[in-house]
């Protein structure tokens, strides 16, 4: 498993005014799949990522990356693990403007001390596309071609795995179509694994299944999904809501 739950918790406040975001959630993430996070506003969904990618404390519960138990670790190994096993993909790009799109692919690494793998790096531009696009900086590139920018740089240092959080909300359908396709193909060819939390479900059929919350926890799975029997799962929520 390239990243696994068991009975995670999260509850902000205490007493009366608890709330807790996520009640005992079990959750497995096959490695070399595309796993979408679905929910209702307020469900969970993104609070669960942040959770499985050591990026918040959990209540109660543990949390396994590649392997290694991440609620146990001390701030500095947390850092070194997400800096070396996770990328992240953002809905905001978080460019640095005055770096080429190169250079801001190879950011994370040379932070790190790190030397990229240069073989592994053209693959990566070239799997998304942005060969011609290198020396431009962001203020020159499309905002579809700033996410595959975003996404490159996530690859580049082969992490065991990448947390997607909203990838396409700052995108038209257009240039969501063409982040999401190269998410996609980073699992079929490069064989990353890629966690996509998304209230689109457009979106989500891009993925090889589907995890879908509702207060605070996973209440079905779907495989194989299509836009179509993702929206009706979806209304399921409203109808509980308004019922």
């Amino acid at each position: 498993m390239a990243a696994r739950a068991a009975q995670l918790t999260k509850a902000y406040g205490e007493g009366q005014t608890q709330v807790v975001a996520l009640d005992a959630v079990d959750i497995d993430i096959a490695r070399g799949r595309m796993t979408a996070i679905m929910g209702p506003s307020g469900s969970g969904k993104s609070t669960l990522m942040h959770c499985l990618a050591g990026l918040d404390s959990v209540t109660r519960g543990r949390v396994w990356i590649a392997g290694t138990e991440i609620t146990r670790l001390k701030d500095k190994d947390l850092t070194k693990l997400r800096r070396d096993k996770i990328g992240f993909v953002f809905q905001a790009f978080n460019l640095l403007p005055t770096l080429s799109a190169k250079e801001n692919i190879t950011l994370p690494m040379d932070i790190a001390g790190r030397k990229a793998d240069p073989e592994w790096v053209e693959q990566v531009v070239t799997a998304v596309g942005l060969q011609d696009r290198l020396t431009h900086r962001p203020a020159e590139l499309s905002g579809g071609q700033q996410q595959r920018v975003a996404c490159a740089r996530a690859l580049a240092g082969r992490p065991d795995i990448i947390f997607a959080d909203e990838p396409t909300g700052n995108l038209d359908s257009r240039s969501g179509a063409e982040v999401l396709t190269f998410l996609r193909r980073s699992v079929d060819v490069l064989g990353q694994t890629v966690v996509m939390v998304t209230h689109d479900p457009t979106a989500a059929s891009y993925a090889h299944q589907v995890v879908f919350l509702g207060d605070g926890r996973i209440v079905d799975e779907m495989d194989a999904p299509t836009p179509d029997r993702v929206l009706e799962r979806m209304k399921r929520f409203d109808a509980i809501r308004t019922s």
